[in-house]
């Protein structure tokens, strides 16, 4: 006799049926319809529509309801309807008929888990991580992966690691587990225990620590640990080249050299390893790193294969600390001079050391305005024998640059436009167009000077492709609404004088725009550019009072945190006021945390306050 089913209930039947092409079709139809039934129970679990979702797997035989591609999707539905024991009696039949399939067990826990049951949901995920074997680790902590319950998948990973017997079996499982989860301190543990087992994984370790390393807690806390292994088991360099590692990210170049010493000796790599930390260090502007290290390379590998190199760069970085340390002493340049000379007695002039000749050219040129030794040393260059293209066309940029300084546009255009054809779609051909681009600034043609920067907007030098960008947007921004550019044309003037080293007129042009224009959108980038001039002349306190109308000032808020780390800069390299410099990096990071300047001004802050490692 069947079951008295209620009309209301035998409708919607009736429809389901209808709807599914299912009415009048043999008892076998629906499991012989190749899918399409199939098909539209998951279209309607994907949809939401439980009910019709339910009433289709149902229909479904015994070993197809606890099959891979249905079960997950019919459990999803029966718990949607709150059907627990429903739910239960299928993953459990799941489980009997197919006790290989690991995810079954973790999908039971999970099933009661949602019904609030949270105890017999932890009794089950310890029934499967104790059940699983060798093969099945992986598979189960996957499992719990996709399930987002990260401390099981842990478990499951110890628990193969106990059947291993292994302390850094699936390391690099676990440690992508704890990044993902944001455990740094067991990121660091499993890092350094894996290393110190394998030093081939050092590579996977420092790129997993960079993506866990996120506060100077978790930089202090890997520090004390590399240190006390350096200390405690010196014949492991990993632990060296690990710290050496560190250091760099947090740019303690003094400290990373001390690694970089080590290494070198123990790996007699004839002074390689220091050589690439100080030309790091000089990058960064760390120059007493940098001289420290190229000092010691040339003492202790007098006759090696850096030995010519080390002495360039030397003082190539002596004059780099030389010329940004305001104002810029005359006599310093005329002893560099004297110092790029004797090295050019020792190692000839050659293609090699051409640098060095272009080098005091622009020391001649743009520090002593002595500009005819400048070409005449640069048309040796350009002489030199054997020299390379790009050497040639180096030096005939600089000679571009000193015929700006002397006020031949003309000139200086011809030597850009050769350089740009002899080096299409390379860096010294981008650099040339960038030159060729500022000069029509200078002479206020905007039009023609963006259309080189719209150019080099593309360029794969990033720093070239950030400077078109950045004088793009200054032409862009004041052409806008003033299609002429009057301001901008004694902008770009005072611009040409600054460039040319004529800072006392440079500021007084600035002091004329600024009292022509009044309000003009340049406003805070002449005080900014004055700021900057009065360093360079030695003028301090005028300097910080210039940039306090630009923090003082809300309507300049694009440049009011380079105004204050430059504030800050000059507080503590030229005033030397500790105290005052640690506030003011400190009020970049509390006031700006998305600037630019954060890890520079966070680095230096720590420095001040006396916990950077040295």
């Amino acid at each position: 006799m069947r079951p008295f089913l209620p009309t209301r209930f035998r409708n919607y039947r009736l429809a389901l049926l209808l709807s599914c092409g299912l009415l009048g079709a043999a008892p076998l139809a629906y499991a012989q319809d190749e899918g399409g039934g199939l098909a539209l129970a998951h279209e309607y679990a994907r949809k939401g529509e439980n009910e019709k979702a339910a009433f289709l797997f149902a229909r479904l035989r015994a070993d197809e309801q606890v099959a891979a591609n249905v079960l997950p999707d019919y459990l999803a539905v029966l718990q949607n309807l709150k059907r627990y024991k429903d739910a239960e009696k299928l993953v459990k039949k799941g489980i009997r008929q197919h006790p290989e399939d690991v995810g079954y067990g973790v999908a039971l826990g999970s099933l009661y888990a949602a019904s609030g049951d949270q105890a017999a949901a932890d009794k089950q995920f310890e029934r499967v991580v104790a059940q699983t074997n060798n093969e099945q680790v992986v598979a189960v902590a996957t499992e719990f992966g996709k399930r987002k319950l990260p401390e099981w998948a842990e478990k499951t990973y110890l628990r193969g690691r106990e059947l291993a017997k292994s302390e850094t079996e699936f390391a690099p499982q676990l440690i992508q587990l704890y990044t993902q989860d944001g455990q740094t301190d067991k990121v660091m543990a499993e890092t350094l225990r894996l290393v110190q087992q394998d030093e081939q994984q050092l590579p996977f370790v420092r790129n997993m620590l960079q993506n866990s390393l996120r506060e100077d807690k978790d930089f202090d806390a890997l520090e004390r640990i590399l240190i006390t292994n350096v200390q405690k088991y010196p014949e492991r360099p990993v632990n060296s080249e690990l710290l050496l590692w560190l250091q760099v990210q947090r740019r303690d170049f003094g400290g990373a050299l001390v690694q970089a010493k080590a290494l070198d000796r123990r790996s007699r790599t004839e002074g390689m390893r220091v050589m690439e930390l100080a030309a790091i260090a000089q990058r960064n502007k760390d120059y007493e790193s940098a001289i420290s290290g190229y000092e010691y390379v040339i003492q202790q590998y007098r006759g090696g294969q850096f030995y010519a190199v080390a002495r360039q760069r030397l003082v190539q970085t002596r004059e780099e600390q030389v010329r940004n340390t305001y104002p810029v002493d005359p006599a310093k340049i005329r002893g560099l001079i004297t110092e790029y000379q004797t090295v050019l007695t020792e190692l000839g002039k050659t293609p090699e050391t051409a640098g060095m000749l272009r080098n005091m050219a622009a020391l001649y040129a743009f520090q002593l305005d002595e500009k005819e030794k400048a070409m005449a040393l640069l048309q040796e260059v350009i002489a030199l024998p054997r020299a390379s293209l790009d050497v040639v066309d180096d030096a005939k940029i600089n000679l571009a640059d000193i015929y700006v300084l002397r006020n031949e546009p003309w000139e200086a255009t011809l030597l850009y436009s050769q350089v740009e054809k002899s080096h299409k779609d390379s860096p010294v051909g981008y650099e040339a167009k960038l030159r060729n681009a500022r000069l029509s600034y200078y002479a206020g043609d905007f039009k023609l000077a963006k259309s080189h920067l719209d150019i080099l907007k593309e360029a794969t030098s990033r720093e070239i492709a950030n400077d078109a960008m950045q004088l793009s947007l200054l032409i862009t921004d004041n052409t806008a609404m003033d299609t002429s550019g009057v301001a901008l044309r004694d902008y770009s003037k005072v611009e040409l004088l600054v460039f040319q080293n004529r800072l006392p007129e440079a500021v007084k042009g600035l002091d004329e725009l600024l009292r022509k224009y009044p309000g003009h959108a340049l406003s805070d980038d002449a005080w900014y550019l004055k700021a900057q001039l009065q360093r360079r002349m030695g003028n301090y306190q005028d300097a910080l009072a210039t940039l306090q109308r630009i923090t003082a000032n809300p309507k300049y808020d694009v440049l009011s945190d380079d105004a204050l780390f430059l504030s800050a800069s000059i507080t503590e390299e030229n005033l030397q006021d500790r105290e005052k410099a640690k506030e003011l990096y400190n009020q970049v990071l509390t006031k700006y945390p998305g600037s630019i300047y954060v890890a520079e001004a966070r680095k230096r802050f720590r420095k001040l306050r006396g916990d950077a490692v040295n």
